[in-house]
């Protein structure tokens, strides 16, 4: 059986799993989304992209996953450099709302959906299936109807059926939104066990705080700082001079 975890450690060797060089884009004639971002993240690490709404973390997202063609600038994943619109194995976006991504009949066959669409055979199939519900805790899940299931148990049905197709690096767009308490701590677990490369956009700043070990804050498209989340998001003139406020957990911490 294809073991998730094995397999992302085994691919998980190289130094460099996302490189951006002065990245930018823009929708035709509107103000630029995205102006010069240079962002490089090393293979294994867990990233925190914070910002107000409208900073372009999404975006951002949606360009390094190939879905976005940039304005200027490159994109590499692995040191290969991405082609918008092709295929990109390596990576995988959780999105905000689970729903968008969950739409076959059950939970089993929305987890098959992308590993039917490369051409794996049915052996294969059925063994990441079975090892992305195991390391996701949603194996009991398997045969209910995914629209059917709450707010938690769709987010984490989605993860499973992003890592069922053994990407390198999971992007999480505001993986707690919406979520209940006891989903959002069983997330929270489940990010700090990860062994892949993650990068998680929240406003949700606890949670980035709990299970990311750098944080780039992003304002009109452009990153503003880079570095430890204590370092960050305890600077109370940095925060709100972009929109955010201390988290509750910081507010005793020293504060410049």
């Amino acid at each position: 059986m294809t073991n998730l975890i094995e397999t992302a450690e085994q691919l998980s060797i190289k130094t460099k799993a996302v490189s951006l060089r002065n990245l930018c884009f823009s929708y035709e004639q509107e103000r630029a989304i995205l102006t010069d971002i240079n962002l490089e993240i090393a293979s294994g690490e867990s990233v925190g992209l914070i910002g107000a709404n409208g900073a372009g973390k999404t975006s951002l997202f949606l360009a390094v996953c190939g879905i976005l063609k940039p304005t200027y600038g490159e994109i590499k994943l692995f040191e290969r450099p991405i082609q918008t619109g092709e295929f990109n194995p390596e990576i995988g976006l959780v999105f905000q709302n689970p729903s968008d991504q969950l739409f076959c009949p059950t939970v089993r066959d929305d987890i098959a959906f992308g590993l039917e669409n490369i051409g794996l055979d049915p052996e294969e199939i059925k063994a990441r299936i079975a090892s992305a519900l195991s390391l996701t805790g949603v194996t009991h899940l398997a045969e209910r109807i995914s629209h059917q299931l709450s707010g938690g148990e769709k987010c984490m049905v989605a993860i499973a059926a992003v890592l069922a197709m053994l990407p390198q690096i999971v992007l999480y767009d505001e993986p707690s939104a919406n979520l209940d308490m006891r989903a959002r701590r069983r997330l929270i677990k489940f990010l700090q066990s990860s062994h892949e490369t993650t990068v998680v956009s929240s406003h949700d700043l606890e949670l980035i705080i709990e299970v990311c070990d750098r944080v780039v804050m992003l304002n009109q498209g452009r990153i503003v700082a880079d570095g430890t989340p204590e370092e960050i998001m305890s600077n109370t003139s940095l925060m709100e001079a972009n929109g955010l406020e201390v988290p509750h957990s910081l507010t005793h911490s020293h504060r410049r």
